[in-house]
């Protein structure tokens, strides 16, 4: 990397393009949003502090996603009185496995993408709001003039289509679904 500008740049993109797959790795192991936020800003950090020593960008999703791992294990201890959290082991093997699934999470996540651009506009704002943090399916049925159970049935259709188009997609491109 040339200089301090464009190492910062690149690892505004790096984090930026992978910041979804980081998350999701630590969500696998943490449960609630703000302790899942806190530990996506440590290894934000970490990374930013150590990104100089990163030699291959194509390895950056798995890199972070090892300091992840060690920013888990470190949040964990911290919060040690906490009678529901997963011992160590099984921490490392989730994270291992994940950062295993790297790839096909991304293909995925861009079938995903691709599938909801495909949904007639009304459904695509459905469900971006549905799953919009602090949404109350509730709030939303009410918003809509429908129940809670319609809505949820409505997003059910909605899910199981978006679901067939990913593993169509998939199937296409010759992944295993």
């Amino acid at each position: 990397m040339t200089s301090s500008a464009d190492s910062h740049e690149m690892f505004i993109k790096l984090l930026t393009k992978h910041e979804g797959i980081i998350r999701a790795s630590i969500r696998a192991v943490i449960r609630r949003t703000d302790d899942v936020d806190e530990v996506m800003q440590a290894v934000s950090l970490v990374a930013w502090r150590r990104f100089d020593s990163v030699t291959d960008v194509e390895g950056f999703a798995k890199w972070a996603c090892v300091i992840a791992r060690y920013e888990i294990l470190k949040f964990r201890r911290a919060k040690a009185r906490d009678r529901l959290e997963l011992d160590e082991v099984l921490v490392a093997k989730i994270i291992d496995e994940g950062a295993e699934e790297l790839s096909v999470r991304s293909r995925r996540i861009a079938h995903l993408e691709g599938c909801l651009k495909r949904l007639p506009e009304s459904r695509r704002l459905l469900v971006m709001k549905v799953y919009s943090p602090g949404c109350s399916m509730k709030a939303v049925a009410r918003q809509m003039g429908k129940s809670p159970e319609g809505l949820y049935q409505l997003l059910l259709r909605i899910r199981l289509e978006l679901k067939r188009c990913v593993e169509i997609q998939a199937t296409t491109e010759g992944e295993l679904t």
